[in-house]
């Protein structure tokens, strides 16, 4: 099921957009219809949406499914790792060096129960904080300098019932308000491509 967008930055994370016009958008999840509506699995519904909305084919390629479309001059390709979720630093370090794309030209999509559902707060570096996904990214590329768009899922759980809320699927409210969040999140993304992270976290985070 489907459900039904950085040329200055600060410090050293500085992209060069003039200069490289290719990003590479990646959502990460666990492949497989049991996960697929979970909120482990808000970054492949993320890049689900956006491919919907810009009628976009996905192809089944090496250690993922990519998509690829044009912005503004901007070159984007999209991946959805089919390497799960705990190795999802290869399929991106694949890609990366495939697509000849540096990493400062990388966003990564990815769920945050830190978060309340529905807040999304882009960042241009940061640590695992124990997610799995990020800590093979950071461990494969070498670096936590990468920029990552953090998708809330809340944290409506008992103790110890962490990873069954993670892999839970999203309620049906939750269900509903998935699209507009989604959107906003794929505005995100094309802002990150086109105007750079420190505006768009400027004009965005929440």
């Amino acid at each position: 099921m489907t459900i039904l967008s950085p040329s200055v930055g600060t410090g050293f994370f500085v992209n060069q957009a003039t200069e490289n016009m290719k990003y590479l958008i990646a959502g990460l999840g666990n492949i497989g219809p049991q996960y697929e509506l979970t909120r482990h699995n808000v970054g492949f519904l993320t890049l689900d949406r956006l491919a919907d909305v810009k009628g976009l084919p996905w192809e089944s390629d090496r250690l993922a499914f990519t998509s690829y479309y044009k912005h503004k001059g901007r070159q984007i390709h999209l991946i959805k790792p089919t390497t799960y979720m705990n190795l999802s630093g290869k399929a991106i370090n694949y890609w990366l060096k495939e697509l000849k794309i540096e990493p400062l030209n990388l966003l990564v999509i990815v769920d945050d129960f830190a978060l309340p559902f529905g807040s999304l707060r882009m960042r241009p570096k940061g640590s695992a904080a124990g997610h799995n996904g990020l800590k093979n990214i950071e461990e494969t590329l070498g670096t936590q300098v990468y920029a990552r768009l953090r998708f809330g899922i809340g944290d409506d759980f008992p103790k110890g019932k962490q990873v069954e809320y993670v892999l839970g699927r999203l309620s049906e409210p939750e269900l509903a308000e998935l699209p507009l969040i989604m959107d906003r999140a794929i505005s995100m993304t094309e802002s990150f491509c086109t105007i750079g992270i420190q505006q768009t976290m400027n004009q965005y985070n929440q």
